[in-house]
Parts: structure tokens; sequence; C-alpha cells
């Protein structure tokens, strides 16, 4: 017998088409994707003067608007953002630093009414928690995380002890203090180890259970009977 062989039907080949500029041609050579973190130099323009949008130039000579543009640019490579998010990202904690601090500046002007210097340090406390937001997601999206991961290897528990993570001792007021740290957490099974926990210094918090035998108290109390 013969075998029909079926054709596959073929696949519409989609034809993506882009928005460009007719008076400017594309530049996607990524010679300033250090900056800007993309391979379209013009992405990586548009970001820095973003940026450089950011400082106060009000007061700024010709010389000193050179400066500003300098560390604009400083910061941004200084970043090493390897994407356009992370350049981004790197934008705004650089436009969130310069309000944060135009707004402590402006807190610190002289004979100025107490509501103006509290709204000026109140815009920014709240600049600089949005700084330190915009670090932590920073981090994030590079993989980097605050978060400290422990693994407990061995645990050697003698006869009569408790078994815990760390060491503890007692501290003023009662509290329990724990020293973590000042004991390996991780041992060779064959060398022998001190225990983790010494005697409990602050008493035990629950009676330990026995089979000895208790009076059971009376559930109900004699009282004389009513005439």
């Amino acid at each position: 017998m013969t075998k029909l062989k079926t054709s596959k039907p073929k696949s519409k080949v989609v034809q993506r088409q882009t928005i460009q500029s007719p008076d400017v041609e594309p530049d996607n050579s990524g010679t300033l994707s250090h900056i800007g973190g993309s391979k379209s130099n013009d992405w990586n323009r548009v970001l820095v003067d973003q940026a450089f949008g950011s400082l106060w130039c009000g007061n700024s000579d010709e010389q000193y608007k050179g400066r500003q543009c300098n560390a604009t640019v400083a910061f941004m490579v200084r970043t090493k953002p390897a994407d356009e998010l992370e350049g981004m990202m790197a934008a705004q904690l650089f436009a969130a630093h310069n309000a944060a601090m135009e707004c402590y500046r402006r807190g610190m002007i002289k004979d100025q009414p107490a509501e103006g210097r509290a709204l000026n340090l109140n815009q920014a406390n709240k600049l600089s928690r949005t700084y330190t937001t915009l670090l932590e997601a920073l981090n994030r999206h590079r993989g980097k995380s605050s978060q400290q991961k422990v693994t407990v290897e061995h645990v050697h528990v003698h006869e009569g002890g408790q078994a815990a993570i760390g060491n503890f001792s007692a501290g003023g007021g009662g509290r329990v203090q724990s020293n973590f740290g000042e004991q390996p957490l991780g041992t060779d099974a064959a060398t022998p180890q001190p225990a983790l926990l010494c005697e409990d210094p602050i008493g035990n918090v629950l009676p330990i259970a026995s089979n000895a035998e208790r009076p059971v108290p009376t559930a109900r109390r004699k009282e004389p009977r009513r005439a």
C-alpha cells in the first residue's frame, strides 16, 4: 500500500512594521549602550537627556552646566545598565536623588515659615524612601537579594539536652538573647562537638510530664445545706 503524504500548511510570514522619523535615520549601532543599556543610541541619548533634565540649572553658568552634564553621564555609566529597564531605573534613581537634595536645600533656607520648611523636609523624606525602593527594585531585577539562606547540616543533641539553632543566653529583664554565629552551624559528624545549649538559665517554661500518680482535688466543694 502506498501512503499518502500530507503536506503541512505553511505558516504565514508576519512582516514587522516599525515607526521611525522620516527626517532622522535610526542609530542602532549600540555605541552608547554603556549609558542607557540599549542598542539604540536614540534611546540612550533621550534617556540621558531626561536624567539631565532632573537637575536644577536655574543658577548655573555654562561651565557649571557642563559639569552637571558630565556628572549625569558618569552616573549612568557607573550604574552599568544591562538593558533598557536598568537604564530607566538608573535615570529614575538619579532624578529622585536630585529632587530629594533640592527639597533638603530648600528646607534649609533661612527666615522661611515653619510650614514651608516642614513641607520641603516632608517631600525630601518621601523622595528618599522612593530612592530606596528603586534601588531595591534594581537589585531584585539583577538577582541581588538581601535575604540570606543558612543550611544546618549537623546538630548534636546530648542526653538530657534540647535542640535549638544558635547559642542562647539569658539577658536582662528575663529575656533570652541569641548570639547567632558564635557556634558553627555545620560540623563534622566524626568529631565530637559540645552541645548547642547548656543548662536552661531561665528554668523550664513548661512542666515535664511523667507517669507518677498524683492526688486529684475534688471538683466540688462542700457547702452547708440551706434550711
